[in-house]
C-alpha cells in the first residue's frame, strides 16, 4: 500500500491520499462512530469526538511523506560499508489495524554512487506508512534500494514489537520479531554478509 501527501493553494488544509485515493474522513468517522456503537460504547463525555480523532489519527498514520531520493557521485570510491543503525519508524498490522513499532539497520555496499543517509529514514517511513507486515515491508525497503541506487549490495535488518501479540492473544509482551533481507555482495560474500550482521547486532 502506497500513500502520499498533498496540499493545494496557499494554507490549503493537508490531504491525506492512500493508495491514490484522497481519504473520506467524514465517512471514516461515521465508520469509526458505528463500530463503537457495535462495541456498546455510547458517544457521550470523552468519547463524544473520539470518532473525528480517530479517523484523522488513522489518516495521518497511513500518510507518508513524498520525497526525492538523493544521490551523489562517489568521487572517493568508497567500496567499504555504510551502515544506518537503529532508524525508528512504526506502522499498522493489517490484519488487527494495531501498530507495530521498532528499528531499522540498513546498510549497503556503494557502486557508483552514494546515497545521502537522511533518505534512508525517508524510505523506511514511505513503506511503513500503511497497513503492513513485517517480512514485506523488510523486502520492499531492500528491493526499492537495490532497483534506485545499483549499491553492490544491500542488506534490511527490521525489529519491531506488534502490540497485536503484546496486547492480545498470547499477550507476550516485550517480544520482538526480527527480519531480514539481503541482495548482492551482502548476500553472497561470506565476509561482507557476516559484517553486516553483526554491525546490526543480529549475528547469523
Amino acid at each position: 500500500m502506497m500513500t502520499t501527501t498533498a496540499t493545494s493553494g496557499a494554507g490549503a488544509e493537508r490531504v491525506h491520499v492512500v493508495d491514490g485515493s484522497p481519504v473520506d474522513l467524514p465517512r471514516a468517522e461515521r465508520a469509526v462512530a458505528e463500530l463503537l456503537a457495535a462495541l456498546g460504547i455510547e458517544l457521550s463525555d470523552g468519547v463524544r469526538d473520539t470518532p473525528r480523532r480517530a479517523a484523522a489519527a488513522y489518516a495521518e498514520l497511513l500518510t507518508a511523506r513524498p520525497f526525492s531520493l538523493t544521490t551523489f557521485p562517489n568521487e572517493a570510491d568508497y567500496d567499504e560499508l555504510v551502515l544506518a543503525r537503529d532508524i525508528p519508524f512504526h506502522s499498522l498490522c493489517e490484519h488487527h489495524l494495531l501498530p507495530f513499532v521498532g528499528v531499522a539497520h540498513i546498510g549497503y555496499l556503494p557502486g557508483e554512487r552514494i546515497l545521502g543517509l537522511s533518505k534512508l529514514a525517508r524510505v523506511v517511513e514511505r513503506f511503513a506508512r500503511g497497513l503492513q507486515v513485517q517480512e514485506r515491508l523488510t523486502k520492499q525497503v531492500a528491493d526499492w534500494l537495490q532497483d534506485q541506487l545499483g549499491a553492490k549490495g544491500i542488506g534490511v535488518v527490521v525489529e519491531a514489537e506488534h502490540l497485536c501479540m503484546s496486547l492480545r492473544g498470547v499477550q507476550a509482551s516485550g517480544t520482538r520479531t526480527v527480519t531480514s533481507a539481503v541482495h548482492g555482495l551482502l548476500r553472497d560474500d561470506g565476509r561482507s554478509r557476516q559484517e553486516f550482521f553483526a554491525l546490526t547486532g543480529i549475528h547469523r
